[in-house]
């Protein structure tokens, strides 16, 4: 083969493979490498030509799938929200889009309108600051936890209290998360974790603690309900804690930070969160109940088809670590490069890209596959 045909062969086997790549609902650019060189403009601007190419030698191309990033300057602010008497300590888009909540020092949860961006209600219950709050999947409901350990939950609709309130924690309560949707499609269970160590599970119909996971030594500071059944904790005792979310059973316990766990993101955090019928990227007729369910459980397999459930956890010893928690009490990698304490991480919603951000003012991004 001549080096005209070796260079035409090279051109068209690219060529289809890049079409290959591309025959997908959402194209995305790739990267092509040699030998960690990236291909910029030609194929030949690579390669060693001090030693003669001919149809015997193996050139190893290697692709890279990108992340599109829409950078925007934020030049102003496109409203001002006032209401509440205190800092605002934690505020949450519902599922949905169309509703917005925050939760305040000044006890009181609060429901906004996004699109006017005009209050809605404001629900007073809480004798502490409002800590923590969580939409239900289906933008129903949210609970809100305060610094007594108390709970309570919401109608956004109406502002009011829906049941009692729900105590058990004997301090404040530092997060709250869901049973996803295509696991509970009555949206009915969530759990709480709490600076007492303990992890509760509670039917929000009966506003009762159904089970309470024990075995953090010291405050749970994040929490997690994973959509195979599972459910992780992290904690300022260094582990991370993998459950069985339906009876409580201790499944394993991830070790290798050295200081506090502050964080934790899953992979599939934005399929759980957002379900199928507020996807505008999908087709479902909401008033059908069973098709959303089928939708949600069917976006959610797309999602860990490859790989499983992935988690990544953030901590003060400014490293952060990628787990498969399903299968291994060993981390798929450890992330350095953070010069302070590791404050939060949250994966894209494509799942290929992690964002990680730090107390030494910076954002660092990595890859979501393998660290």
């Amino acid at each position: 083969m001549s080096d005209p045909d070796l260079r035409l062969w090279q051109i068209l086997s690219l060529t289809s493979e890049i079409y290959l790549l591309n025959q997908e609902d959402e194209p995305t650019p790739f990267a092509f490498f040699v030998e960690e060189k990236e291909i910029v403009k030609t194929l030949e601007g690579v390669l060693d030509t001090s030693n003669e190419l001919n149809a015997e030698n193996v050139v190893d191309i290697v692709y890279q799938r990108q992340s599109i990033f829409r950078v925007q300057a934020v030049t102003r602010c496109t409203s001002s929200m006032p209401g509440h008497a205190e800092a605002v300590i934690s505020v949450k888009f519902s599922p949905d889009g169309e509703k917005l909540a925050s939760g305040s020092g000044d006890t009181t949860v609060r429901f906004w309108d996004v699109v006017t961006q005009t209050p809605h209600h404001t629900c007073k219950g809480h004798k502490n600051w409002v800590l923590c709050i969580a939409w239900s999947p289906d933008s129903t409901r949210l609970v809100s936890g305060c610094k007594n350990g108390a709970i309570l939950q919401w109608d956004p609709n109406t502002g009011q209290q829906k049941g009692q309130l729900m105590k058990g924690h004997t301090q404040w309560i530092t997060a709250l998360a869901w049973k996803p949707y295509h696991s509970d499609p009555s949206s009915r269970y969530f759990a709480s974790s709490s600076k007492d160590g303990d992890i509760r599970i509670w039917d929000a119909f009966l506003c009762k603690c159904i089970r309470i996971l024990t075995g953090h030594t010291k405050s749970v500071t994040a929490l997690q309900w994973g959509g195979a059944g599972l459910m992780y904790s992290a904690s300022q005792d260094t582990t991370i804690r993998v459950w069985r979310a339906d009876d409580g059973v201790l499944c394993r316990t991830l070790k290798g930070h050295a200081h506090w766990v502050n964080t934790l993101t899953l992979n599939v955090d934005y399929v759980l969160k957002r379900g199928s019928s507020f996807d505008p990227n999908v087709s479902v007729d909401p008033s059908n109940p069973e098709t959303v369910h089928k939708a949600a459980k069917h976006r959610y397999d797309l999602v860990v088809s490859g790989s499983g459930e992935r988690l990544v956890s953030g901590s003060d010893d400014f490293t952060l670590y990628l787990w498969n928690p399903e299968k291994d009490s060993k981390p798929i990698a450890r992330m350095t490069g953070h010069q302070q304490l590791v404050n939060d991480v949250r994966f894209s919603p494509d799942t290929r890209t992690l964002a990680s951000a730090s107390f030494d003012k910076s954002i660092r991004l990595w890859d979501g596959r393998n660290g």
